[in-house]
């Protein structure tokens, strides 16, 4: 219990202050446990950051699986699961969370976390393949690329207008990208050949 204390302690810490507000002196005086026994808990700053990811991030894809789960179509999951993931953009906590995983985790701790990631793509492959998608993994990889990039446009909007405005482009992008398996090539007119002599 005084482990869980100590998340929801660092949870709120994130949320108020960001990434530099996480800190061991912190954490104790929020809890009211002396700081030589958060180390009881955690051995290190990076551990703490761990044991949060692995506590959340399952809770995160579980939300946008429920949300994708209330949706009737395929079309209706896609915006469901791109809305889901911007929804988690502008969320305090996770977006210092993420933060602060990129600066203290060391790169075997972040490759566990990008595989847990990975289980939000694995969620959208079968509506994909519902749209008629040859490749869907692949789809739901560039899916899932116009995501992240629409993430980092969020990050940078100065007003949450343009956050909403950026979900809305995002969820068109990736509808009328995808809805379809493949977009035909344009035909090309050949060349006009010498006229006849």
């Amino acid at each position: 219990m005084q482990q869980a204390a100590l998340l929801d302690a660092a949870r709120v810490l994130l949320a108020e202050g960001g990434r530099e507000a996480l800190n061991f002196g912190a954490l104790a005086a929020r809890t009211g446990l002396a700081r030589s026994s958060v180390y009881e808990y955690f051995r290190s700053k990076s551990e703490l950051v761990e044991a949060l990811c692995a506590v959340d991030l399952p809770l995160w894809a579980a939300e946008i699986e429920a949300g994708m789960a209330a949706c009737d179509g395929a079309a209706e999951r896609i915006e469901a699961y791109v809305r889901g993931q911007l929804a988690l953009a502008t969320d305090p906590v996770h977006r210092a969370l993420v933060a602060v995983a990129e600066y203290e985790l060391d790169d075997a701790a972040r490759a566990r976390i990008r595989a847990a990631h990975t289980g939000l793509t694995a969620m959208v492959v079968h509506t994909l393949e519902e749209l008629g998608h040859a490749r869907p993994a692949v789809a739901a990889s560039l899916l899932q690329g116009v995501v992240e990039a629409a993430v980092r446009q969020i990050e940078r909007a100065r007003e949450a207008a343009d956050g909403t405005e950026i979900a809305d482009t995002a969820v068109r992008f990736a509808l009328d990208g995808l809805r379809s398996g493949a977009v035909a090539a344009p035909q090309v007119e050949p060349e006009p050949g010498p006229a006849p002599g």
